[in-house]
């Protein structure tokens, strides 16, 4: 499942890059606002993916 989980924060991370950076060249300040949110989500749910790895190793310690 962790495996799944972080493809897809890494996808969403792709997309809001792909998007802010959309938004820049455009000038659509929404759209690269929204490109942020989405990327910074993205990076949010690969730490939590990380921390969960971490407490899984300390519990089979």
């Amino acid at each position: 499942m962790s495996a799944k989980d972080r493809a897809k924060a890494k996808a969403e991370q792709a997309k809001g890059r792909l998007k802010e950076t959309t938004g820049r060249a455009t000038g659509d300040k929404r759209m690269e606002t929204e490109g942020r949110v989405e990327k910074t989500k993205g990076h949010l749910h690969d730490a939590v993916e990380n921390v969960r790895q971490t407490a899984k190793k300390k519990r089979h310690q």
